[in-house]
């Protein structure tokens, strides 16, 4: 009797092992099936939000010309009979450019001044021969009149034998040569130009509300592509008098100090003017808001509880951002710094996303981006 009831727990205690065996496979099953259904990790890129020193500024696109700039030419046609400059070089003001033939012009210059010299002579031997009443009155004022009339064709000739000279107007750095000796040239043509580079105007325009923040005397800063990296300085010096009626902008004139001559007329520059005072936000790559109409918001990283691993997850906090610099957002509220956020794949994501971080390439965050050159 004991044996059979041996026997017989012996077979209840095999189903009863058999039946749990067979509820944790079909758990373990259960729980595989369930990861298998769960979305897998998104890759994204972060960054760390961090607390920048914050400038406002307007940003313009500007021209910068000489402050004395010209294109040089004469006001009589010729033949060019000398250049006395080379291409690129440095001249004072006054020194001689360029003469054309004057031989003819000399020639009858020469002609007019002996007519001069003949009229003084005869008006000086008439006033002689008035004091004895040897003439009359009238004759010695028409003897005046003849010798300033040829006086002034004299004058009149001089003025165009020099206006066969070219000169440097003001000191200054040449261009390239435009004519060659022999050549035949016609009133006004361009022969060189002639721009001084000691300090240069650069001129942009601005949004009409945005004036009262600028004010004569203010710092401005250039950055050119033709030198990456670098900034150049200048002020504020004028403003139209009045403001464009199809754009409602107004021009502005900058002055700057070119010491080194880097700085060429005609140069495109990108033009900031800092206005307001500095203060300090959390910063983030603009690449990193999701904009909507009813809120802008960001993607945290978090660690959070997935398979019973500590896994980065999505979590969703709405922001309020302020201005934008280059690539960078100023974040007023709705985040703290250090943070980790999302830049790049949010569009993936939802809260509890499972996320896989790979940060090798780099997301755009320059607060004076400059277009690369192809």
């Amino acid at each position: 009797m004991l044996k059979r009831m041996m026997i017989m727990l012996g077979v209840v205690g095999t189903v009863f092992a058999a039946l749990a065996w067979f509820v944790n496979f079909r758990a373990g099953m259960i729980r595989q099936a369930m990861a298998a259904l769960a979305d897998p990790p998104q890759t994204v890129s972060t960054t760390t939000a961090v607390l920048s020193d914050w400038q406002s500024a307007l940003t313009a696109i500007g021209t910068f010309r000489a402050v004395n700039g010209a294109d040089l030419s004469l006001q009589q046609s010729g033949i060019v009979d000398s250049v006395h400059f080379e291409s690129g070089k440095d001249v004072a003001a006054g020194d001689v450019l360029l003469d054309l033939r004057k031989e003819d012009d000399i020639a009858k210059l020469q002609s007019l001044q002996a007519t001069a010299d003949g009229s003084a002579i005869t008006l000086r031997r008439d006033q002689g021969q008035l004091k004895i009443n040897a003439v009359s009155q009238a004759t010695v004022d028409s003897d005046l009149v003849n010798e300033r009339n040829a006086l002034a064709l004299v004058a009149q000739q001089q003025a165009l034998l020099e206006q066969k000279t070219l000169k440097a107007p003001f000191a200054g750095r040449l261009g390239v040569r435009q004519v060659d000796v022999g050549q035949y040239l016609t009133a006004g043509t361009a022969i060189v130009t002639l721009q001084a580079l000691d300090r240069l105007f650069a001129d942009f325009t601005l949004p009409q509300q945005t004036i009262d923040q600028v004010k004569v005397g203010q710092e401005v800063v250039a950055r050119i592509d033709a030198f990456p990296g670098h900034t150049f300085k200048g002020v504020v010096q004028a403003f139209n008098s009045k403001v464009d009626q199809a754009s409602r902008n107004v021009q502005v004139r900058a002055i700057f100090d070119n010491p080194d001559r880097k700085l060429l007329p005609g140069m495109f520059a990108r033009i900031n003017l800092s206005i307001g005072h500095p203060t300090s936000y959390v910063t983030l790559p603009q690449t990193a808001i999701v904009y909507n109409t009813y809120g802008d918001s960001v993607f945290l990283a978090v660690k959070g509880e997935a398979a019973g691993k500590q896994e980065l997850v999505a979590r969703q906090t709405f922001i309020k951002t302020g201005a934008t610099r280059g690539d960078q957002v100023a974040v007023i509220s709705g985040l703290d710094q250090g943070v980790t956020v999302v830049t790049a794949g949010q569009i993936k994501l939802r809260n509890g996303t499972l996320l896989k971080v790979d940060n090798s390439i780099a997301v755009a965050n320059d607060p004076n981006p400059a277009p690369a050159d192809q």
